[in-house]
């Protein structure tokens, strides 16, 4: 696939992986995404996941007709993007590799050949590479989502290879939506280094950029004004939608059924609601749907004189991605000691900007008709 007249993709796509990371479920699979851009010099940008190294090595050679390559641009050194490394170099033996200086000092915990040091060039921040008619400028991007990551500008060809911002899970095509799993993606793997990512939108805001190659996902070469919308929005930690998140975590359904009464007159209202049984969805989807929303209402079972495992999961992955700037409603169920708000309240404490409103509602065993009172002024506090 052609990017422009002179850059070419050469990525390739794993649909037979079941959790990216080990952790995220990735039902449409991923991409690896890399490209070549070809000039005086001709440089490869990054490699690929050895899970589909021959498939990748028959991309590349493909694009290079028999040409060689003088450089291999290493912009993340996660396995994803470059498990590689090593058979590249050894089978282009003058083909030197540009990183990161902190990129270098940890290629040799993933390979342990070849000798990396005599054929690497660090480079930092403003730091450029000259390939004939173009050069490429490089950009920190420490902690997007790794401390040595680098992202490559193309003035030439107006390209920013932005390594894994503005990347999603699914294939590398816009034949799918977008938002809702670069969404997921981002989230869950950038979403704890927002600062360090408004810190690159604000150096990407100061480039004239027409095409975003990311390391995962779709080619953006259109509405580029709606992906770097969406990106300040999520870093950012603003809400992006009006909205309450309904999460539950319920042993036998009595906490269940106040959750879902309370999603439903909610939806009576008119205000916009997403439910999500925490014992049985996507955690991932989950904490996608907790950032998104303006508020969220946590209904959950006492459990152990504390709270019911998947919701102390949950609350704990939010704070792991830095949650934030939120209202938040508590329900706890107890048959005859409550004590999940309690719980949910003391780890809700520990994020920023949380404020938890009241009523706390408190549901002995089942709900019943003493229990409408609470649950309307519930309701009402999330209008």
């Amino acid at each position: 696939m052609d990017i422009t007249s002179t850059i070419k993709y050469i990525g390739v796509h794993d649909g037979d992986i079941d959790l990216f990371e080990g952790q995220y479920k990735v039902p449409e699979g991923v991409s690896y995404n890399s490209y070549v851009i070809f000039d005086e010099k001709i440089a490869i940008m990054d490699t690929a996941d050895a899970r589909k190294g021959e498939e990748w090595w028959n991309n590349l050679m493909d694009a290079l007709g028999g040409r060689t390559p003088d450089y291999l641009v290493v912009q993340h050194m996660e396995p994803d993007h470059s498990s590689l490394i090593a058979e590249v170099m050894e089978y282009f033996p003058s083909l030197k590799v540009v990183a990161s200086a902190i990129a270098i000092k940890m290629m040799p915990q993933f390979f342990a050949e070849p000798d990396f040091s005599s054929r690497t060039v660090a480079v930092k921040e403003g730091d450029t590479l000259n390939l004939g008619s173009r050069e490429l400028t490089f950009v920190a991007a420490p902690m997007v989502h790794w401390p040595e990551v680098i992202v490559s500008y193309d003035s030439k060809e107006r390209v920013l290879f932005s390594a894994d911002a503005f990347g999603k899970f699914g294939a590398a095509t816009l034949d799918e939506a977008w938002d809702d799993e670069a969404r997921r993606y981002f989230l869950n793997i950038v979403g704890k280094y927002g600062p360090q990512v408004q810190t690159l939108l604000k150096k990407a805001s100061a480039l004239d950029i027409e095409i975003i190659c990311p390391l995962h996902g779709p080619v953006l070469k259109e509405n580029l004004a709606h992906y770097i919308g969406l990106y300040d929005t999520w870093s950012s930690y603003r809400p992006e939608a009006d909205g309450v998140f309904v999460a539950y975590a319920s042993i036998y359904g009595g906490t269940a059924a106040v959750a879902l009464l309370i999603a439903d007159e909610l939806r009576e209202q008119g205000v916009n609601v997403i439910t999500a049984d925490l014992a049985r969805c996507d955690a991932s989807q989950a904490l996608a749907d907790a950032f998104r929303m303006s508020r969220m209402v946590l209904c959950a079972a006492s459990y152990d004189a504390g709270v019911f495992p998947p919701m102390q999961h949950f609350l704990h992955h939010l704070k792991m991605k830095n949650f934030q700037n939120r209202r938040v409603a508590l329900v706890e169920n107890g048959s005859w000691a409550p004590t999940a708000a309690r719980v949910m309240r003391s780890m809700l404490d520990e994020m920023k900007n949380i404020e938890i409103v009241e009523p706390v509602v408190t549901i002995k065993s089942r709900m019943k008709a003493g229990d409408e009172a609470a649950i309307e002024a519930l309701v009402k506090s999330m209008l």
